[in-house]
């Protein structure tokens, strides 16, 4: 493509997405080449569709004592262009192991997607030998077709509590050459950030030691290598279509949770060439990073032949996944609130509380007692209502002192409202299937010495209303 044609392609491109009028285009503007040629493009591209909006965002990471010149040349450019600019000051948490340049992309994204709606559109300036780049460290780590697909066109960004939006990348067909002669040929100016330079950096090291000399060796590697991650796109996507039919066929819903799990019997009853496929599948769905290969025989292994009763529990970045009563449970690594229970004083102890139970009013305070009592780890929070139909608690009497308590020991023996015997705790765990790592969660409501209910799993059968009388319900299992 000659360098003065590029202004067209950008358009065709855009146009390409059917906009409606409305619609935000917003470009992740660093100054560099690439971004400013593609800055320019939109500004001509403005000119034809006023019915459009238009954003600028300089992502300002302090690491370079240049930072604050470079976020002058931004506005002075967009200025020149005729769009609007936004500054965004992220500041980076840094330590061992923890790569600058993840961490940068990941608070730059952070700070650009904030700005964007679902109808909106994300323009970022990669081109043909960033696409060259990422092939080559997926190679590097190892990953397979999805990986190798590295970059798309067009791809769906999410963004975090409002759905989706578009991320475009107009110039990934385009080569660096083509790019450097448009800026020249139109007189651009751009800044040159000091950290490209250093190889240290993964990316840094491709584009100044290797790359050069494949191209050197094959001028053309960039583009076979941009066809290669297309026909591995086009395989991963058979792959997704197909996962997307046989996963659901795995899943449950946990009883007490009430969350997405795997049924792992069902899933050793696959072929053992899709096992992994669908684990990483089931992964992904409740929204975790990827384990790499490696992670993966491993969890498989672990998984499909740990004896029934171990505790499998296994830590991958920021999730965990346990294995409970033959089922896959994968939740964010936070601090177990049974790491806590040490030193902690008895609840009957710590917060007893007498209600005179006389009117709905009062009874609305022992909501809120209870409520607030309750840890917030158990998810979801199952309603606790007043209520005058189902299996319910009777309210307590003037004289009852209300107290909730956590850890009972296993052999404390209790009658749920669905036994017609009494059994000791440690059975009824397993039989409401209560995972090992929410017992400690879970609460259980005293009136004075007398055992009354388990938050969100049974009322004593002593204390059930009968007939019509108000009750308090706080059930979610249902054995």
């Amino acid at each position: 493509m000659a360098a003065q044609d590029l202004s067209v392609h950008i358009a065709r491109w855009l146009d390409s997405l059917s906009l409606q009028a409305g619609s935000k285009l917003v470009l992740a503007y660093s100054g560099g080449v690439d971004s400013e040629v593609l800055a320019c493009g939109l500004s001509e591209y403005a000119k034809q569709r006023p019915d459009l909006r238009y954003q600028l965002i300089y992502v300002h990471h302090g690491l370079s004592p240049n930072a604050d010149n470079w976020a002058k040349h931004c506005k002075t450019r967009a200025a020149i262009y005729g769009l609007p600019v936004t500054v965004e000051r992220v500041q980076l948490v840094l330590g061992p192991r923890v790569s600058v340049e993840a961490e940068a992309r990941k608070a730059r994204y952070q700070a650009i997607l904030a700005h964007l709606n679902p109808q909106d559109v994300l323009l970022t300036a990669h081109h043909e030998d960033d696409q060259l780049e990422t092939i080559l460290l997926a190679l590097k780590r190892g990953q397979g077709p999805k990986g190798l697909a590295a970059m798309g066109h067009i791809q769906p960004l999410s963004l975090a509590g409002k759905g989706s939006c578009l991320q475009v990348r107009p110039l990934l067909d385009i080569s660096r050459e083509t790019i450097e002669a448009f800026a020249q040929t139109r007189q651009l100016v751009h800044i040159e950030d000091e950290s490209n330079q250093d190889d240290k950096y993964d990316r840094n090291f491709l584009r100044l030691e290797i790359i050069p000399r494949l191209k050197a060796r094959w001028p053309s590697i960039a583009t076979t290598a941009s066809r290669s991650a297309q026909l591995c796109a086009e395989q991963q996507a058979i792959v997704e279509t197909e996962v997307s039919e046989r996963l659901p066929k795995l899943l449950a819903k946990a009883a007490v949770t009430e969350q997405t799990v795997l049924k792992l019997t069902e899933l050793a009853a696959q072929p053992i060439e899709w096992q992994g496929i669908l684990l990483r599948g089931f992964i992904e769905s409740q929204g975790f990073g990827l384990p790499s290969y490696i992670q993966l025989q491993q969890i498989l292994q672990q998984l499909m032949y740990a004896k029934d009763d171990a505790k499998v529990q296994i830590q991958i970045g920021d999730c965990v996944l346990r294995r409970f009563a033959g089922r896959l449970y994968v939740d964010n690594v936070t601090k177990s609130f049974t790491d806590n229970m040490a030193g902690r004083e008895d609840c009957r102890e710590r917060t007893p509380a007498i209600y005179q139970i006389t009117d709905l009013n009062l009874h609305q305070h022992l909501l809120a007692f209870l409520r607030l009592s309750q840890p917030i780890t158990v998810q979801p929070i199952p309603p606790l209502a007043l209520v005058q139909h189902g299996t319910r608690l009777r309210l307590p009497k003037v004289d009852e002192v209300v107290s909730l308590g956590y850890g009972l020991p296993g052999q404390f023996r209790c009658q749920p409202h669905f036994r017609d015997k009494g059994r000791e705790l440690k059975k009824l765990w397993q039989e409401c299937a209560v995972p090992p790592w929410l017992r400690a969660d879970v609460g259980f409501v005293f009136y004075n010495d007398k055992l009354v209910m388990a938050f969100g799993l049974w009322v004593e059968k002593a204390f059930c209303v009968q007939g019509d009388e108000l009750g308090l319900s706080y059930l979610i299992a249902k054995p």
